[in-house]
């Protein structure tokens, strides 16, 4: 009934304060320091990089880019993005055991892009694999995909790398034998079709209304 109902909420928000509401104040944080309408017009006014610089320095982004030197579109997005990627490992550290596993899910999507793009460099030798980690997305970073270089054949890269790392169980019901046959963006799809089914099983058995 009703009152049942009514339970259950205040059950679920004593929970939420105890575990996440500390998270909760930071996520409202960041959204009140992104970037307004109007500071996109004015960025649209800035005639060079370095006024793009200085406008930033006055929002909340604060001092990100003060140690570059030269100012390029490339080193802004790297700048950012990594800024990005600090206050997200930051949010998942002060996370309470169900939220941070939410949290994980988010990064799997990048994880299986920089498998898929490790995997198809190595396989066609077409580029070192030093070369190949420096183009992954940083979000998707893990410490199996640092020892890539063990493996010769995608079966290994499963058996001795993957098979431990956090998008691991993805890979289990691929036919090793015919990845070389396969194109990236299939195997990119298999992956994410995994990894969508059971990000939605764990979106209903673990995840409360809050």
């Amino acid at each position: 009934g009703e009152r049942e109902r009514e339970t259950m909420s205040w059950t679920e928000l004593t929970t939420f304060n105890a575990f996440d509401a500390y998270d909760d104040g930071i996520v409202r944080g960041f959204k009140s320091a992104l970037l307004t309408e109007s500071d996109y017009e004015n960025l649209m006014q800035c005639n060079s990089l370095e006024d793009v610089k200085m406008f930033l320095q006055a929002t909340d982004y604060g001092t990100f880019l003060s140690n570059v030197v030269e100012l390029d579109p490339a080193t802004i997005v790297e700048k950012a993005t990594q800024r990005m990627v600090e206050e997200y490992n930051y949010l998942v550290g002060n996370a309470g055991e169900t939220l941070s596993a939410y949290l994980d899910f988010l990064r799997h999507p990048y994880m299986i892009d920089n498998i898929v793009l490790v995997l198809s460099g190595t396989t066609r030798n077409d580029s070192s694999l030093s070369k190949l980690l420096e183009a992954c997305h940083p979000m998707g970073m893990f410490e199996e995909l640092l020892t890539v270089g063990v493996a010769s054949t995608p079966k290994e890269l499963y058996e001795l790398v993957l098979i431990e790392s956090p998008v691991g169980k993805y890979f289990r019901n691929f036919q090793f034998e015919d990845m070389h046959e396969l194109k990236p963006e299939l195997i990119r799809a298999r992956l994410y079709q995994a990894y969508l089914e059971d990000f939605y099983d764990f979106c209903v058995t673990r995840c409360s209304p809050t």
